[in-house]
Formats: C-alpha cells, sequence, structure tokens
C-alpha cells in the first residue's frame, strides 16, 4: 500500500466515526431534548405555580373548601418538582456517561496512535541502521 491509500484510509475512518458521533449526540442530547425541556419545564411551571398561589391565597383569605385538604395543593407541587429533580437527574447522567464514552474513545484513539508511532519509529530505525551498514 502506498502512503496516499494509506491517508486515504486513515481519513475514510475519520469521518465514519465522526458520523457515528453525529449520531450519538442526536439520540443522547440533541436539539430536539432541548425543546422536550422547555416544554417540559414550561409544563411544571404552568401546573406548579398555581397550585402554590392557590394554597397560599387560600390561607392568607382563609378560604376553607369542604372536601378538600388544607395543603394538599402544596403537596401535589412538591410531588411534581420532585420528579422534575428526579427527571433533570436522569438527563444529567447520560450526559455524564456520554461524556465518559467519548473520552474512553479519545484515550483509546491516543493509545492506538502511540503504538503506531512506536512502530514507524522502529521501522526507521531499522532503516538508518540498515542504511549504514550498507557500504556507499
Amino acid at each position: 500500500m502506498s502512503r496516499e491509500d494509506l491517508l486515504n484510509e486513515e481519513l475514510e475512518l475519520f469521518r465514519k466515526e465522526k458520523e457515528n458521533v453525529r449520531e450519538l449526540v442526536g439520540r443522547i442530547g440533541g436539539k430536539q431534548n432541548s425543546k422536550k425541556d422547555r416544554i417540559l419545564t414550561f409544563t411544571f411551571l404552568v401546573i406548579v405555580a398555581p397550585l402554590f398561589l392557590f394554597d397560599l391565597v387560600r390561607h392568607i383569605f382563609h378560604f376553607d373548601i369542604s372536601g378538600f385538604p388544607a395543603l394538599l395543593s402544596i403537596e401535589i407541587a412538591i410531588l411534581l418538582v420532585s420528579l422534575k429533580v428526579i427527571w433533570m437527574i436522569h438527563t444529567q447522567t447520560k450526559v455524564e456517561h456520554f461524556q465518559f464514552w467519548i473520552l474512553s474513545s479519545i484515550e483509546f484513539q491516543m493509545n492506538n496512535m502511540a503504538h503506531r508511532v512506536r512502530k514507524i519509529e522502529r521501522m526507521l530505525e531499522r532503516e538508518t541502521v540498515s542504511r549504514e551498514s550498507v557500504p556507499e
């Protein structure tokens, strides 16, 4: 194989890896997820804020609604906020797993390149030794 063929092969491998990374980024935390995040956050705010305000107004103006516990709205709001926090932790875990995968991939490529460099160094040393030993 010529040097140009080796470089073309290496370039093709790089392009394939680049496409794989793009695909993974899209599945794990791409633009689609940021839209979902905004919608979910907005939905939580729309639900939680009125629940807190409803209970706050009830307690300030001493409204009693029969059959409706005093702190039910606040308890529901706290439950929803807790679910949102759990969801955020889950999302962050996915991101950290992806970052770990990327760093592992980089480490693998660096080790692979170091192995290639050592191999090339050995080949060059042999070549220089063989040139020195050949009489001119």
